[in-house]
């Protein structure tokens, strides 16, 4: 049922306050207000770059596959199925061969079929006849030889070489299955999808906005009936805005201003997680005299990161390096094996993982977000399927 839940905002502690699991609050409705950071170049999930269009958009697209949206931490084994039911690798690792469901439907009524598959890889390859204005994930797919299909229902990568990455860079949150019968310039403004939410409009520096696809293919998704991102580039302006009502849902909330959100924003639910984007010290090693690496090592041993972490997040970060650190991160390289790289200081201490060593780069920054509880209490929002 539709409602207004910014009524419900007074209430919403008490739901909480009184309920053991949150299931048997939560109830269907409700539009999903979220404060936005910036307005992107357009809607094309396969021509951009960044989060402003990947998290407003994501909903409205399904890929192939997809990392398990209720594990926190993806890798590998939380990889499931989403338009293809599983997927078989040949013997030699060439071949991954992917099943695909049946009754799905785009947006606009049009099935999806295996073609829409051929036709978006292909268009990723720069193989189709028409043109992505830009593709900044071409380079992901040099390794593929081609896609074929096998009737509606099924296709198959054709790899060049083995790749055990590959099902991975196909259950990421840019990976949207296209459809073949919408030219690359409709969905630059209009995309059609089959995900669990229809695009409404794009009014730049204004608003996003997304409405519930009522024919969604997972039956009983998703539970709101809508989402709506109003562009705010000023973070400030987009705090204040939630601290007076005006948004659900606040990402990139810095560590100092937690505790003047939680004082004015009793029932905001505050959450601080680790990030997977760091803050580097970027030098042109082309250009002297930072050609030398005798050069940038003494500048990377000169950063106090520790310090960094004091002042910005209050503690709440970890030195890191190119991969995000343990426990968070999965590949990152584990203490045991720090203790033989050069440089390695068993008396520099972090929050991260211990023991850590001054001879890695960056810092990986801890980020913040915040929500209104009521909304946690009446609305579950794992339909939207965003990834990190």
């Amino acid at each position: 049922m539709k409602r207004d839940l910014r009524a419900l905002a007074a209430v919403g502690t008490l739901l909480l306050a009184f309920s053991t699991g949150a299931a048997s609050a939560q109830k269907s409705g409700g539009i999903l207000r979220v404060p936005w950071f910036d307005s992107p170049a357009s809607m094309s999930m396969l021509e951009e770059s960044t989060v402003a269009t990947n998290r407003p958009m994501m909903g409205v697209f399904n890929n192939l596959v997809l990392f398990d949206q209720h594990v926190a931490q993806n890798s590998p084994k939380s990889i499931v199925p989403d338009l293809a039911t599983r997927w078989l690798w040949n013997e030699e690792g060439t071949e991954l061969t992917l099943p695909l469901r049946q009754g799905v439907k785009w947006h606009d009524g049009k099935p999806f079929t295996a073609k829409d598959v051929k036709c978006t890889w292909e268009l990723l390859q720069g193989k189709a006849s028409e043109k992505l204005r830009i593709n900044p994930r071409k380079p992901w797919y040099a390794n593929l030889d081609e896609l074929t299909t096998n009737g509606d229902d099924e296709v198959t990568f054709h790899l060049k070489r083995p790749q055990p990455s590959f099902l991975t860079l196909l259950a990421s949150g840019w990976s949207a299955v296209y459809p073949c019968h919408v030219s690359p310039r409709e969905m630059r403004t209009h995309p059609i999808g089959t995900g669990p939410f229809k695009f409404v409009e794009f009014k730049p520096n204004e608003v996003i906005r997304v409405a519930r696809n009522p024919d969604y293919w997972k039956k009983g998704l998703p539970y709101l009936d809508g989402i709506e991102w109003t562009i705010i580039k000023d973070l400030s302006t987009r705090t204040l805005a939630f601290i007076a009502g005006n948004g659900d849902l606040l990402f990139g909330v810095t560590t100092p201003q937690l505790p003047d959100i939680k004082t004015q924003v009793p029932h905001a639910i505050c959450e601080v997680v680790i990030g997977n984007v760091s803050r580097n010290l970027l030098v042109n090693r082309d250009r002297p005299p930072f050609d030398d690496p005798d050069l940038r090592r003494a500048m990377s041993l000169s950063l106090d990161r520790q310090a960094f972490i004091d002042i910005l997040y209050h503690g709440s970060g970890a030195v890191g390096g190119a991969m995000l650190p343990l426990p968070e991160g999965v590949w990152g390289m584990p203490p045991d094996m720090l203790k033989a790289l050069p440089g390695y200081d068993p008396d520099v201490q972090t929050t991260g993982p211990k023991p850590a060593g001054s001879w890695r780069s960056s810092v990986t920054a801890r980020v913040s977000g915040c929500r209104s509880r009521y909304r946690h209490a009446m609305s579950r929002i794992t339909a939207i399927q965003q990834s990190s």
